[in-house]
């Protein structure tokens, strides 16, 4: 199963879901920001490898709705509810995103 981790800007959440999930050998790991200046931008090319997008707050899932509906009919978005106040590798980000993520692996 193809993983997409989508946040804001891809520097901090979405990086580290796909940090320490990429080890998890079932599944391939992406992730991106919705934002012009994200490190890596959600794109056509992401959103149609991806079979499933975990995103981090219900906004992210409205900006994916807004600029890629057409490409989102068969697609699961889930939104975890993750808020940005994390830095990159944060310990209590890695811990909240073990458990908010598994259930969906």
């Amino acid at each position: 199963m193809n993983v997409l981790f989508v946040c804001s800007k891809n520097k901090w959440r979405s990086r580290t879901a796909e940090a320490i999930f990429k080890e998890n050998h079932d599944h391939e790991f992406k992730s991106a920001g919705t934002e012009n200046d994200a490190r890596i931008k959600v794109n056509e090319k992401l959103i149609n490898w991806a079979d499933i997008i975990l995103v981090m707050e219900k906004r992210h899932k409205q900006r994916l709705q807004d600029k890629f509906d057409h490409l989102l009919n068969d697609k699961r978005i889930v939104i975890l509810d993750i808020e940005d106040n994390y830095q990159y590798m944060d310990e209590d980000l890695i811990a909240t995103l073990k458990i908010s993520v598994m259930p969906y692996l």
